[in-house]
């Protein structure tokens, strides 16, 4: 058996090993993105990376998923560094999420993902991609502020949001600005047909090519325009290692003390479920993008990623998730098993521990423009067009969500969008459940599905619409329980009956219930 999985693996090399390069090159800015959106430090970003490639990959069931620091979660890890004002302890709710999520798995809770409405899963994302947009656009122009450290001029409220962009349109850098700009346009362009139809530009990832350009512009403009460079405190820092001993000692610790904060639970439970969400619907993505339609176990996917969450926050990285993009990029570039996920993995580490010293030439205004691209596909127009055509009990939830999560924050959000979708489940189930036709004085009333005290309303109304000298059939065939009050209203209903000259025959009602009547033939 052992060996039929290594010669699995072998047999596959040729074309995992590409496909890992290619998603390196993907994850690489992404990394570094996610923890700026987040408000971490750069490295974290990429341990995390690190974690996702090295460990999670060969933990999880899926041949295909890719694990690594999620923009999906920039708002909460965003929020809680703030909240707890402490990095190492925030990486102290990281570990302890983690330990939630394994034991999220071991106690067979992967189908949570199934009873999240689609439109409250896509407001959440949404409002995620406007979250991005709104906090990338000061960095994109040049904003002169620590990127690293405290963003508190950056709230994740609409008000304080739109407070902050405003506020940053007085410190524009020109050419932070030109950088970003053009960052955006590469990354429009490898978007379009033209680029996908040439096979040379198609397997080099734009994000690359725009991480590319902002290093040559640098370069360059510093050789003929100093004054138009970016400068230092606009690029990524991260610290350089001459020595594998200096690397090591790169790695955070959490601060156990904050397990005397109550707060430390309330993010750590937030981040175990939101994560643990972000990853099954993943997860439930690239099974269906999967060309050998595999199905990868839930429960271990969750185990997984709470080990891979535990072992990042002891090591000073940012929480993960299975992510749908680098998932993709594995997928569209040919890989067919975890080795491509590894080799990620093996590359993020190697760039750290080898070429950070180059890492550190890339402006920050090109990770921007990666990260509103990003939000701009979670937040599409389209998207928004597509509810509207759905109709309220579609839009409503989905509306709601993104403006709960914009005026609060994620959770209370989704909390908001789970309600008001919840209310229209109900509602359709409360039509659905019992249905009234009429042909001239005959009246079929029928219970489609299992009917309860909360459709007797709507019991009522129907058989008051029934006329004087008519005949009424109740069919119950289809049901397989009926409510102690739907039936005792049947049978008020029956009792009077005679005094409109109402004929009523009852089709399987006896035995749904353990109340009995008499049948009025």
């Amino acid at each position: 058996m052992i060996h039929k999985h290594i010669d699995f693996y072998i047999s596959h090399l040729k074309s995992d090993i590409p496909a890992g390069i290619v998603v390196f090159l993907v994850a690489l800015p992404l990394c570094l993105g996610v923890a700026l959106a987040s408000g971490a430090p750069l490295f974290s970003g990429l341990i995390a990376g690190m974690v996702g490639g090295l460990i999670v990959s060969w933990a999880s069931g899926s041949q295909l998923s890719v694990s690594g620091p999620a923009a999906g979660l920039t708002a909460i890890v965003f929020n809680a560094i703030e909240s707890l004002g402490s990095y190492s302890g925030f990486l102290v709710a990281v570990v302890l999420a983690g330990f939630l999520q394994l034991l999220f798995g071991f106690l067979k809770a992967g189908v949570i993902s199934a009873y999240f409405p689609t439109s409250v899963i896509k407001g959440m994302l949404a409002a995620i991609g406007l979250i991005l947009i709104i906090k990338q656009i000061p960095h994109a122009l040049g904003y002169d502020a620590s990127f690293e450290g405290d963003e508190s001029y950056m709230q994740e409220t609409a008000q304080t949001a739109f407070g902050g962009l405003l506020g940053a349109l007085k410190f524009i850098s020109p050419s932070a600005a030109v950088v970003s700009a053009v960052a955006l346009l590469i990354l429009m362009l490898w978007e379009t047909a033209l680029v996908k139809r040439i096979t040379f530009l198609r397997i080099i990832p734009g994000a690359l090519v725009a991480v590319l350009w902002g290093i040559i512009y640098n370069i360059v403009i510093l050789e003929i325009r100093p004054e138009w460079a970016i400068s230092e405190k606009h690029l990524v820092s991260l610290p350089t290692t001459d020595n594998p001993q200096d690397f090591i000692q790169l790695f955070s610790f959490p601060d156990f003390s904050f397990l005397l904060n109550a707060q430390t639970y309330t993010i750590a439970a937030t981040l175990a479920i939101i994560a643990s969400l972000e990853t099954l619907l993943s997860l439930e993505a690239v099974d269906k993008l999967d060309p050998m339609k595999r199905v990868a176990p839930t429960n271990r996917e969750l185990k997984a990623q709470g080990i891979g969450n535990m072992l990042s926050g002891m090591i000073g990285g940012i929480p993960i998730t299975a992510v749908i993009v680098r998932s993709s990029a594995n997928i569209n570039a040919g890989g067919h098993t975890k080795v491509s996920a590894f080799t990620h993995g093996t590359l993020l580490l190697l760039s750290v521990m080898f070429f950070a010293r180059y890492l550190n030439h890339i402006p920050l205004a090109c990770l921007a423009a990666i990260l509103l691209q990003t939000g701009y596909k979670l937040a599409k127009p389209k998207l928004f067009f597509e509810f509207f055509k759905k109709g309220a009990n579609q839009l409503i939830p989905f509306m709601a969500t993104i403006i709960a999560i914009l005026v609060t924050d994620l959770l209370k959000g989704i909390v908001v969008g789970l309600l008001i979708g919840l209310y229209y489940v109900i509602r359709a189930n409360h039509h659905a459940a019992i249905s009234l036709t009429q042909s001239g004085n005959n009246y079929l009333l029928r219970l489609n599905k299992d009917v309860t005290f909360l459709n007797r309303a709507l019991l009522r109304k129907f058989l008051d619409q029934i006329n004087e000298n008519s005949f009424l059939v109740i069919d119950g065939s289809k049901t397989q329980f009926i409510d102690h009050d739907i039936l005792e209203t049947i049978e008020d209903f029956i009792q009077g009956a005679s005094d409109t000259n109402i004929t009523v025959e009852t089709v399987d009602l006896q035995g749904k219930e353990k109340i009995q009547f008499t049948r009025n033939q």
